[in-house]
């Protein structure tokens, strides 16, 4: 059992039946003698993905849902589903397109990726915070642009999505990008 005195991000709790992760949380002290001191917190279903705030009273206690997490390797899409290969077991996994919304524009092939398991069954998946990827097309930057305060362009990488880049990336060159944010990190070590 959590108590929310045991809340920390990341951390899963039951709620109504119900998995949540917690993502952030804030311990609101009483103004007036003898109320209760609240915990508020941000909270994401684990299966749904949708992110509620709750809050409760300090010292509520919560069951843990049976969550594991695991690594597994992106093998294909088809017919609106979305393979997945658990590295520990070799079982394949599938989740629906509309699971796979925050993840999509930085997926490729043979992509390794962080699996939230819930009752033995596929839940969610989550990149790297930063991944490698090729440019494939961008304007090229010309001199003087920065005179107008723009020093970024737009450049599509090679999974499709479109990223902005400083002026003196070009096409062909490898870039890091923060999957969370979509930002152009750095230049990848060759």
């Amino acid at each position: 059992m959590l108590s929310t005195s045991d809340f920390k991000r990341g951390a899963h709790i039951l709620v109504d039946g119900e998995p949540y992760a917690v993502l952030d949380w804030t311990v609101q002290t009483p103004s007036a003698r003898g109320a209760a001191t609240l915990v508020r917190t941000r909270v994401r279903h684990v299966l749904t993905n949708a992110v509620l705030e709750k809050t409760f009273k300090s010292g509520d206690k919560f069951d843990e849902p049976d969550v594991d997490q695991r690594e597994v390797q992106f093998l294909y899409e088809s017919g609106g589903e979305y393979y997945f290969l658990d590295q520990e077991s070799y079982e394949q996994h599938a989740l629906p397109a509309s699971a796979m919304d925050s993840v999509k524009p930085y997926l490729t092939e043979n992509a390794q990726l962080k699996a939230l398991f819930y009752e033995g069954n596929l839940a969610s998946v989550e990149l790297p915070q930063f991944l490698e990827f090729e440019v494939v097309e961008t304007e090229p930057g010309a001199r003087g642009d920065t005179a107008a305060g723009k020093v970024t362009k737009p450049a599509k990488i090679s999974t499709g999505a479109s990223v902005k880049v400083p002026l003196y990336i070009e096409v062909g060159e490898r870039i890091v990008v923060d999957t969370t944010t979509g930002d152009f990190t750095r230049r990848a070590k060759s």
